[in-house]
């Protein structure tokens, strides 16, 4: 009988990986689910060396679950981007990258297969690096009344900027996102707009606060001009092309200029979410809202201090 190849390196890996310790493995089978993606694995990849890598992060994974009594079929991506967290945490950003890649390959195979119902894998990403010393930049609140004041809504092009900021302010969309938007995404009787691009891959229905339906209804009457495009943003001369995303963060960057605040469209998008964690709303909830790819696009929020944010946004005295 031919010896496995796999088998019995599993004291090795414990003497030799930078595992944090509440990870390293102390059995050599994993459950089923595993085991078969490793066989199926082991098909695709001749090499040892990558097999172990991938059995490794398997198993740091599985004894994750098992800590936070949770079963592989209910995992969120919330606990895959915890538990990627805390496992790369002793790891350089390439040895990072692979952990993410070989995670986010077992979530598509999981997927296929049915084990789970969404496929997370999209969601597995690299965290951008934010700088603690630099916190998003928002606005004030007399700040933000002094630009939304400034446009002139008898002007065709200050209307659609108005109705433009009131999406990123209130709804905390990105440029991208608002160039998308059409006139189908709309629900005025329900209150409600789809977002069908997003970041992370989610589409979202998003209610509508009655200040965005005013300013989107003050733009379709006043502003946007005739056309059979159902694109909800033109330009305002003919052939009334789509608005690009960069057009519309020119616009509010302009206005923002005129108004000398030396910021740019996404103080907006950041005001958004300070005013949200403010409310009291979850990290998680903030990553949803913001339509967030991973939880730590999220966490830069909070590195604000809570009373210099009472200061700025609600102008008490700490």
């Amino acid at each position: 009988m031919t010896p496995d190849p796999h088998k019995g390196f599993t004291q090795r890996f414990i003497k030799s990986c930078k595992i944090p310790e509440e990870f390293r493995v102390r059995r050599n089978v994993l459950p089923t689910e595993y085991e078969q993606y490793l066989n199926y694995y082991r098909l695709q990849v001749r090499s040892r060396q990558t097999v172990q890598g991938v059995w490794k992060i398997l198993s740091g994974f599985d004894i994750y679950l098992q800590k936070s009594n949770s079963s592989l079929c209910k995992i969120s991506i919330e606990q895959v981007d915890h538990f990627l967290g805390h496992y790369n945490k002793n790891y350089t950003s390439g040895v990072c990258r692979t952990h993410r890649s070989n995670l986010r390959q077992f979530l598509k195979y999981l997927y296929r297969e049915g084990y789970i119902k969404k496929d997370l894998a999209p969601l597995v990403v690299s965290p951008p690096d934010f700088g603690r010393s630099n916190p998003p930049k928002f606005l004030r609140p007399k700040e933000v009344e002094k630009v939304f004041n400034s446009l002139d809504l008898s002007n065709a092009k200050d209307l659609r900027t108005y109705a433009g900021m009131h999406l990123i302010y209130y709804l905390g969309l990105r440029p991208k996102e608002i160039s998308l938007i059409t006139l189908d995404d709309i629900s005025f009787k329900q209150k409600e707009i789809f977002i069908r691009s997003r970041k992370n891959f989610s589409p979202a229905h998003l209610p509508l606060p009655d200040d965005i339906i005013k300013a989107i209804t003050a733009y379709i009457v006043g502003g946007r001009p005739k056309s059979e495009r159902r694109t909800l943003f033109l330009q305002i001369v003919p052939p009334y092309q789509p608005v690009k995303n960069n057009n519309i963060s020119h616009f509010i960057r302009k206005c923002m200029h005129k108004n000398n605040l030396k910021g740019s469209t996404y103080w907006l998008r950041h005001s958004y979410a300070q005013n949200l964690l403010e409310a009291g709303a979850s990290i998680f909830e903030i990553k949803e809202m913001m339509g967030h790819k991973n939880i730590e696009s999220s966490r830069k929020y909070l590195s604000i201090h809570i009373n210099l944010m009472r200061k700025i946004i609600l102008d008490e005295t700490v």
